[in-house]
Order: structure tokens, then sequence, then C-alpha cells
């Protein structure tokens, strides 16, 4: 029988979440809801120099901003509670201890200088230090040294790590959801720090294995800089002899800059104009990083645009929902190579979500805005706003260059309109318009067209210089949706109003 599918996103509080590490969260949380699973949360803060305040509820934040629930874990409890590793320490030294007495790691007691002096030597030879099965028998380690004195300097208080006593010349068969089956010959591995009497924490190695057993992970789903490691963890599962309860493992492809070339990071944004964020951060120091929140992204938009990096639904689909993700989302259409983001692309996908939203869900969006603008107008008038503009619109900011004309009448009149149509009989022409719809008591956009159409025929005025020398008179540019939405928005009486000013202030073109 299968066993329930638990996941976890284990970001490490040391900054802001990277979008890489949001891709992550979010496949994670696609495989447990598609199979009915359990999404995990866990704080991986060990790395106690590397720690950053504030970065901790900027990950939570951005989870809920992206609408990426959490079943289980920092934010919202559950049975293995704590989930932040720096509160589990008491856990870890049971483990490490217990991977010593069984003979798979030991203690190392160089200090930081010898290691450097020893890399240094081996820089000299043209080569590079490893710490291996080639020289842990010849260090300060309880392989090399007798018993007692291991002893006394631990109980002395000398500082010491544990290190993974890595096999020699072994083969480890991993096989891994996306990449495939990896075989890696253990002789070209070192031995890594396990476990750390400086701080009583553990590294990452140990940490998340016994984190992943203990609170009963299924699937580890995480990035691709973690796969050299997965020769580690695959060894310490059978280490501690559990692997009948070891994860199943999936590597994700890197997000690549726009260029291709190297991983994704905030200095490609910087230079090109674009957040690699989820939302807006400032730093213990004040170094601030844009985000997509703050810079007018739909967090639906933002999420159907991370999910395809990377990830082929195998159809012609480009927008979906989070549900229609979840009914889509497999491990095996994940891609092995890496994914290149496209600025663009992401502008695009906001454009879509925008041009389907609702003229009630755009009010909502857009009121703050009018507001700043010191309009004040029912939902309905700014929804009806919205809505005649949004197909123009990339971001809900847009909004106001689009329609400010619906709520303030032009106070100049764009020079390239003016020359261009307002001369010749143009100020006449549009003076017998203004009695036309004068006379129009059904104001509406079909009644208002039917009659001023009507009228330009009979008359045998041109539609583009009718309708050009209006649209002067009432937005004051050459832009703007159809005249007949412009006049049903603003009423006849503004109408008139507008048409009354240009004819009296501006002097035709000679």
């Amino acid at each position: 029988m299968s066993r329930p599918v638990r996941v976890r996103f284990a970001p490490s509080p040391t900054g802001p979440l990277h979008i890489g590490g949001v891709r992550t969260a979010l496949y994670n949380y696609l495989f447990a809801r598609q199979h009915g699973g359990v999404m995990i949360l866990r704080i991986e803060d060990t790395d106690s120099q590397r720690f950053v305040p504030g970065a901790e509820e900027y990950i939570l934040e951005s989870l809920k901003w992206c609408g990426i629930e959490i079943d289980e874990g920092v934010g919202a409890g559950g049975p293995h509670a704590p989930y932040r590793q720096s509160e589990r320490r008491e856990i870890y030294l049971k483990y490490a201890l217990q991977l010593v007495d069984a003979g798979w790691a030991y203690y190392a007691f160089d200090t930081a200088e010898e290691l450097d002096a020893l890399r240094r030597e081996a820089e000299e030879r043209g080569e590079a230090f490893a710490y291996n099965y080639a020289v842990r028998e010849k260090l300060a380690t309880s392989l090399a040294l007798p018993a007692d004195e291991v002893k006394a300097r631990i109980e002395r208080g000398d500082q010491w790590v544990i290190r993974f006593r890595m096999p020699e010349n072994q083969t480890v068969e991993m096989d891994d959801l996306i990449r495939g089956h990896v075989e890696v010959n253990t002789s070209t591995l070192d031995d890594k720090v396990l476990y750390k009497s400086a701080d009583a924490l553990p590294t990452y190695h140990l940490a998340n294995i016994v984190d992943d057993y203990l609170m009963e992970v299924s699937h580890v789903i995480r990035g691709e800089e973690w796969l050299p490691s997965l020769p580690l963890h695959y060894l310490l599962y059978r280490a501690f002899g559990w692997q009948e309860r070891q994860p199943r493992f999936a590597h994700l492809p890197l997000l690549l800059k726009p260029t291709g070339g190297g991983k994704l990071s905030k200095r490609d944004g910087d230079k090109m104009g674009f957040p690699v964020f989820p939302l807006f951060w400032t730093s213990p120091t004040g170094e601030t990083a844009r985000g997509y929140r703050e810079d007018g992204y739909f967090p639906e938009a933002f999420i159907n645009m991370l999910a395809l990096l990377g990830w082929n639904p195998g159809t012609e689909q480009e927008i979906f929902s989070m549900q229609e993700l979840i009914d889509s989302f497999s491990l095996e259409r994940v891609s092995k190579s890496g994914a290149r983001f496209q600025p663009d692309k992401a502008k695009w996908f906001n454009a879509q979500y925008m041009h389907h939203k609702s003229d009630a869900e755009l009010a909502a969006l857009f009121q703050p805005i009018l507001r700043d603008h010191g309009i004040e107008v029912a939902d309905e008038v700014a929804g009806r706003a919205a809505g005649i503009m949004k197909e123009r619109a990339t971001f809900i900011t847009d909004l106001w260059d689009l329609t400010s004309f619906f709520f303030t009448a032009p106070a100049e009149y764009e020079e390239k309109q003016t020359r261009k149509y307002w001369k010749g009989q143009n100020p006449e022409i549009l003076r017998e318009l203004r009695d036309v719809l004068a006379s129009i008591d059904d104001f509406s956009k079909e009644n208002t067209e039917q009659i001023v159409h009507g009228w330009i025929e009979e008359k045998g005025y041109g539609m583009g210089q009718v309708m050009n020398t209006l649209r002067l008179a009432l937005v004051g540019a050459g832009k703007g949706p159809g005249m007949y939405d412009v006049t049903a928005f603003i009423g006849r009486e503004e109408t008139l109003r507008r048409i009354d000013h240009i004819l009296a202030t501006l002097k035709p073109a000679e």
C-alpha cells in the first residue's frame, strides 16, 4: 500500500523568498493537493550566521499572497511541532551520536585555521583539498586519536564537529522522479559536517533527513542545487536503517536569466527592470528590492506564470486557475533543463487576468487609485470605467491614464491633435453637433450613435472628421475608447459643457 502524500517546503530565513523558491513551494502544493496530501512548511534556520530578521515573516506573507495554503507547520501547527529547526536542536545531537556509535560518523577537532592551511598547501601542489577517506585518519579525528584523548578533548570543551564517514569506492544508486536513474561513486564525495558543537546545531544534511523522517515526508521536491547532496542523503537513510521510510526525490530545474545563461538573480532584475521576489523587501540594513505584488501583478497571474516555468501541461492551454493547475500538474512533465524567465511574458499573463476580471472586481482595485486623484464615485461608476478600458491595460495602475478623461474634463488639448483637427470648418461642425446632442433625450450609447451617424450622413460630413474633432473636445487627445462610450459615460450635460469649453477657449489652428 502506498504511503499518504506528505510534502514539505523548507526555506531558510536568510533573506527575501526568491521566485524560484516560490515555484518550489507551488509545485509541492500542487502535488499535495492533487494527491489529497499534506503541505508542510518547515523553517530551516540552523545557519545562525546567515539568519535575517523579518525573513520568516516575509516567507509566510508571500505564500499567503500567492494562495499557497499550508496544512501543517510554521503558522499552522500540527502533530510534529515544532517546525522551526532552531526549536528542535535537542533532537539532532541524539541522531548524530547514533551515527558515531554505528561507525557511520566521527568526531573531527580541526580548527578553521588548520583547515585553511591544508587548503593552501593543496593549492600550492595544484590540487583541491577534500576532507575524505584519504585524509580523515591522518587528521585530528576520532578515527585517528586514542579514545581517551577524544573523550578528554570533548570534556574540556574543545570545539568539534561530527562528519559523515563516506564509504570508499561504493556505487550509490538513486532514482529521481524528474531525472531518472543516477549513479555516483562515493570516492568522489567528501565527508560532510553533520553537527557542530560551536552552536549546538546540525547542518542542513542531518537536520533535513531527521526532520523528513520524523515528519513522515513521502516526497522531497526541491531545487536542483541539492542534487549533488542526494548521494549523502541516500546514505544517511541507509545509515539510520530508514530505507523503508525514505521519501522519493524530485529535483526541479533552475530558473534562468532572460538571456539563458545562469541562474536568475536580483541583479538581473535590477538591470532589466523586473522583480525577482514576490513582495517588496526592505532588509535590516535598508536595502530594498521590488516585488510582484507592489509592481501591480495579480497573485493568480504570478502563479500561472511561475507554474509554466519548468512544467509543460502537454496542451496549448496557458491560462490556468489554481484548481486547473492542481488537476493538470505532474512531475513527469517537469523539464530537466533550466527554464528561461521572460519578463514580457509575465506582463502578458497579468494582462490576460486583467481582461477577464469583472467590473466589480476591477472597481475594488481601482477605487484607491481614484481616491488618490481626488475622485469620489460609486463602485458601479469606477467599475464601468475600468471595464471599458481593461482590454488596453496590463496593470491596475494603468487605468488612471487610460480613464482619467471619464472623471475630469481636459484642462489642455494635445498639440498634434489640435493642429490636425481644430481647423477649417471643424469648429463650426462641432457647434452643429452640439445642437444635435442637446436634442437627444435617450443618451445611451446605441441611441446617440444612431442619431449622430444619421446626421453625419445627411450633412455629408466625413465620419473621421467629426469623430476626431469630438474626441479632441471630450478627451483632449487622440486616445480613448469609442466616442459613444465616452458620451454615455459622462452624460449629456458634461458632454455639452466640454464642447462649449473648447469652442469658447481654443483658437482654431491656422
